[in-house]
């Protein structure tokens, strides 16, 4: 049942406002960690601190990115799908930094180390496998591509369900377990991810009524 009996539409000059208010706080909040970190304000050890605000705003970004379809759905209107891509653009740019972070201050740019660390860290691998399929989804996500893919564009970009787990796996992995802190964001994924885990099994349901 929709929640407004009128579906919400915003302006021009809304829509508008509302994307620069996105790119502000995105960009100025990357901007202020790393300013931070380099003028001793972010604690005893700053790195860490950079390494886990940019990775955690990957996945709040992300988890941003999944909830707009169904929040479109639900209101009913299309306007939450305009800013799909603005903050799916923000989940790859913060998880870029994570990683950039990550190999800049811990590892120094010492790319034999960088080696050592994804064959002695799994995890690693699993983050840098999310990292690579936010980079093709963000590389295909203008209009031009996906008008010229058609119906694979859609199917490429269906891989944020992929990446989603992979996310997750990796921060509960880097974190050493799936409590405390990584539970909440599991849970808050299965209910983002319900309604599509509904469909896809419905449509096993069906499959299955249809072989039989």
């Amino acid at each position: 049942m929709p929640l407004l009996k009128k579906p919400v539409r915003l302006s021009l000059w809304q829509r508008r406002g509302t994307k620069a208010v996105i790119h502000i706080m995105a960009i100025g909040y990357l901007a202020w960690l790393f300013l931070a970190g380099l003028s001793d304000k972010l604690g005893p050890d700053p790195v860490e601190v950079l390494i886990n605000e940019t990775g955690t705003w990957a996945i709040h970004f992300l988890l941003l990115t999944l909830s707009l379809s169904p929040m479109a759905k639900n209101l009913p209107s299309a306007e939450p799908m305009q800013f799909r891509r603005l903050i799916g653009v923000y989940t790859f740019v913060y998880a870029l930094a994570h990683l950039l972070t990550y190999i800049a201050f811990e590892l120094q740019f010492d790319m034999a180390l960088v080696a050592s660390e994804i064959i002695s860290r799994p995890y690693i691998v699993v983050g840098m496998t999310a990292l690579l399929l936010l980079f093709i989804l963000t590389a295909t996500s203008f209009k031009t591509l996906q008008r010229k893919m058609g119906r694979n564009w859609q199917r490429l970009h269906n891989t944020i369900y992929i990446i989603l787990p992979l996310a997750l796996l990796h921060f509960s992995w880097s974190q050493k377990t799936f409590w405390q802190e990584p539970v909440w964001y599991w849970l808050l994924g299965l209910l983002i991810m319900s309604p599509r885990i509904k469909k896809w099994a419905n449509k096993v349901r069906a499959n299955r009524s249809g072989s039989a």
